[in-house]
Protein backbone atom coordinates (compact mmCIF):
# COMPACT_ATOMS: atom_id res chain seq x y z
CA UNK A 1 0.00 0.00 0.00
CA UNK A 2 1.37 3.51 -0.36
CA UNK A 3 2.39 5.47 2.11
CA UNK A 4 -0.03 8.38 0.61
CA UNK A 5 -3.26 6.50 0.07
CA UNK A 6 -6.29 7.50 1.34
CA UNK A 7 -8.72 5.51 3.13
CA UNK A 8 -12.23 5.99 3.54
CA UNK A 9 -14.61 4.01 5.30
CA UNK A 10 -18.54 3.31 5.15
CA UNK A 11 -21.36 0.64 6.82
CA UNK A 12 -24.80 0.59 5.91
CA UNK A 13 -27.34 0.22 8.47
CA UNK A 14 -30.72 -1.46 6.84
CA UNK A 15 -33.50 -1.36 9.16
CA UNK A 16 -36.88 -2.65 9.07
CA UNK A 17 -38.99 -5.82 10.22
CA UNK A 18 -39.86 -5.99 6.89
CA UNK A 19 -36.66 -7.06 5.69
CA UNK A 20 -35.84 -9.57 8.71
CA UNK A 21 -39.30 -11.61 7.52
CA UNK A 22 -38.49 -11.75 3.98
CA UNK A 23 -41.80 -9.45 3.24
CA UNK A 24 -39.33 -6.90 1.25
CA UNK A 25 -35.98 -7.78 -0.34
CA UNK A 26 -33.33 -5.54 0.11
CA UNK A 27 -31.86 -4.14 -2.93
CA UNK A 28 -29.94 -1.04 -0.98
CA UNK A 29 -26.85 -2.90 -0.35
CA UNK A 30 -26.17 -3.83 -3.89
CA UNK A 31 -26.68 0.04 -4.96
CA UNK A 32 -24.91 1.25 -2.18
CA UNK A 33 -21.47 -0.83 -2.29
CA UNK A 34 -21.55 -0.13 -5.97
CA UNK A 35 -21.80 3.56 -6.14
CA UNK A 36 -19.26 3.61 -2.80
CA UNK A 37 -16.65 1.99 -4.46
CA UNK A 38 -16.72 3.80 -7.56
CA UNK A 39 -16.34 6.98 -5.60
CA UNK A 40 -13.39 5.43 -3.28
CA UNK A 41 -15.39 4.52 -0.34
CA UNK A 42 -15.13 1.06 1.21
CA UNK A 43 -18.06 -0.04 2.57
CA UNK A 44 -16.65 -2.44 5.51
CA UNK A 45 -19.79 -3.19 7.11
CA UNK A 46 -23.73 -3.88 6.47
CA UNK A 47 -26.22 -4.45 9.16
CA UNK A 48 -29.83 -5.42 9.65
CA UNK A 49 -31.52 -4.39 12.74
CA UNK A 50 -35.43 -4.39 13.60
CA UNK A 51 -37.93 -1.23 14.01
CA UNK A 52 -36.82 -1.11 18.00
CA UNK A 53 -35.18 2.33 19.17
CA UNK A 54 -32.35 0.83 21.25
CA UNK A 55 -30.92 -1.80 18.59
CA UNK A 56 -31.39 1.29 15.87
CA UNK A 57 -29.35 3.94 18.64
CA UNK A 58 -27.07 0.46 19.48
CA UNK A 59 -26.33 -0.13 15.85
CA UNK A 60 -25.29 3.69 15.53
CA UNK A 61 -23.19 4.64 17.62
CA UNK A 62 -21.18 1.11 17.75
CA UNK A 63 -20.76 2.34 13.45
CA UNK A 64 -20.82 5.83 13.87
CA UNK A 65 -17.56 5.65 15.92
CA UNK A 66 -15.86 3.28 13.82
CA UNK A 67 -16.43 4.54 10.34
CA UNK A 68 -15.87 7.49 8.15
CA UNK A 69 -19.46 7.23 7.42
CA UNK A 70 -22.87 5.59 8.03
CA UNK A 71 -25.75 4.76 5.86
CA UNK A 72 -29.08 4.07 6.96
CA UNK A 73 -32.01 2.99 5.01
CA UNK A 74 -35.79 2.67 5.97
CA UNK A 75 -38.02 4.36 9.04
CA UNK A 76 -38.51 7.26 8.28
CA UNK A 77 -41.76 7.22 6.72
CA UNK A 78 -45.21 8.75 8.04
CA UNK A 79 -46.33 5.48 9.64
CA UNK A 80 -46.03 4.72 13.78
CA UNK A 81 -43.36 2.52 13.78
CA UNK A 82 -40.88 4.46 11.55
CA UNK A 83 -38.90 5.24 14.37
CA UNK A 84 -35.53 5.46 12.43
CA UNK A 85 -35.61 9.98 13.21
CA UNK A 86 -36.14 9.88 16.61
CA UNK A 87 -33.80 6.73 17.27
CA UNK A 88 -30.84 8.81 15.62
CA UNK A 89 -31.70 12.22 17.87
CA UNK A 90 -31.55 10.09 20.82
CA UNK A 91 -28.30 8.47 19.70
CA UNK A 92 -26.85 12.40 19.25
CA UNK A 93 -28.16 12.95 22.41
CA UNK A 94 -30.10 15.85 20.69
CA UNK A 95 -33.55 17.15 20.77
CA UNK A 96 -36.07 15.50 18.06
CA UNK A 97 -37.64 18.74 16.55
CA UNK A 98 -39.90 20.30 13.63
CA UNK A 99 -37.40 21.48 11.30
CA UNK A 100 -38.82 24.04 9.55
CA UNK A 101 -37.55 24.19 6.00
CA UNK A 102 -38.41 20.24 5.80
CA UNK A 103 -42.07 21.30 6.84
CA UNK A 104 -41.89 24.09 4.20
CA UNK A 105 -41.04 21.23 1.38
CA UNK A 106 -43.87 19.23 2.53
CA UNK A 107 -46.09 21.96 2.73
CA UNK A 108 -45.83 22.78 -0.52
CA UNK A 109 -45.41 19.11 -2.25
CA UNK A 110 -49.00 18.34 -0.86
CA UNK A 111 -50.29 22.00 -1.59
CA UNK A 112 -48.99 20.98 -5.45
CA UNK A 113 -51.05 17.60 -5.29
CA UNK A 114 -53.99 19.42 -3.43
CA UNK A 115 -53.85 17.24 -0.20
CA UNK A 116 -53.02 18.63 3.29
CA UNK A 117 -50.54 18.07 5.12
CA UNK A 118 -52.15 16.09 8.33
CA UNK A 119 -50.12 15.23 11.48
CA UNK A 120 -48.82 11.75 10.33
CA UNK A 121 -47.25 13.54 6.95
CA UNK A 122 -45.70 16.28 9.37
CA UNK A 123 -43.75 13.25 10.72
CA UNK A 124 -41.58 13.41 8.20
CA UNK A 125 -40.70 16.73 9.00
CA UNK A 126 -38.96 16.22 11.76
CA UNK A 127 -34.97 15.39 12.33
CA UNK A 128 -32.24 16.02 15.11
CA UNK A 129 -31.56 19.38 15.67
CA UNK A 130 -28.79 20.43 13.94
CA UNK A 131 -29.75 18.08 10.72
CA UNK A 132 -28.90 19.09 7.43
CA UNK A 133 -31.43 18.16 5.08
CA UNK A 134 -31.37 15.46 2.12
CA UNK A 135 -33.21 16.25 -0.90
CA UNK A 136 -35.83 13.59 -1.93
CA UNK A 137 -36.96 14.53 -5.81
CA UNK A 138 -38.81 11.31 -5.87
CA UNK A 139 -42.12 11.57 -2.94
CA UNK A 140 -40.09 14.78 -0.98
CA UNK A 141 -40.01 13.89 2.16
CA UNK A 142 -36.28 14.50 3.02
CA UNK A 143 -33.45 12.38 4.34
CA UNK A 144 -30.82 14.27 6.56
CA UNK A 145 -27.33 14.29 7.96
CA UNK A 146 -26.33 14.39 11.25
CA UNK A 147 -22.73 13.93 11.85
CA UNK A 148 -21.07 11.36 9.98
CA UNK A 149 -24.75 9.75 9.61
CA UNK A 150 -27.29 10.41 6.50
CA UNK A 151 -30.23 8.67 6.71
CA UNK A 152 -32.33 8.05 3.99
CA UNK A 153 -35.61 6.49 2.70
CA UNK A 154 -35.86 2.57 2.30
CA UNK A 155 -37.57 2.63 -0.89
CA UNK A 156 -34.58 1.69 -3.06
CA UNK A 157 -35.66 4.72 -6.05
CA UNK A 158 -36.39 7.41 -3.36
CA UNK A 159 -32.88 6.11 -1.80
CA UNK A 160 -31.08 5.86 -4.85
CA UNK A 161 -32.44 9.83 -5.58
CA UNK A 162 -31.42 10.73 -2.05
CA UNK A 163 -28.06 9.40 -2.26
CA UNK A 164 -27.39 11.33 -5.46
CA UNK A 165 -27.90 14.27 -3.68
CA UNK A 166 -25.21 13.94 -0.75
CA UNK A 167 -22.97 11.76 -2.97
CA UNK A 168 -20.68 15.33 -4.46
CA UNK A 169 -20.68 16.19 -0.49
CA UNK A 170 -18.96 12.82 0.53
CA UNK A 171 -14.73 12.90 1.23
CA UNK A 172 -13.48 10.32 -0.94
CA UNK A 173 -10.83 7.47 -0.63
CA UNK A 174 -8.52 6.21 -3.34
CA UNK A 175 -10.28 3.88 -5.77
CA UNK A 176 -9.62 0.66 -6.15
CA UNK A 177 -8.67 -1.21 -8.99
CA UNK A 178 -8.83 -4.91 -10.13
CA UNK A 179 -7.38 -6.18 -13.42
Amino acid sequence: MQDDAIICTAALLLIGNELLSGRTKDANLHFLARELTEMGITLRESRLVVDEEEEIISAVNALRNRYDYVFTTGGIGPTHDDITCESIAKAFNCPYVLNLEAKRILESYYQGLGRELNESRLRMAHTPEGATLILNPISHAPGFKIGNVIVMAGIPSVMQAMFKNIAPELKRGNKVHSH
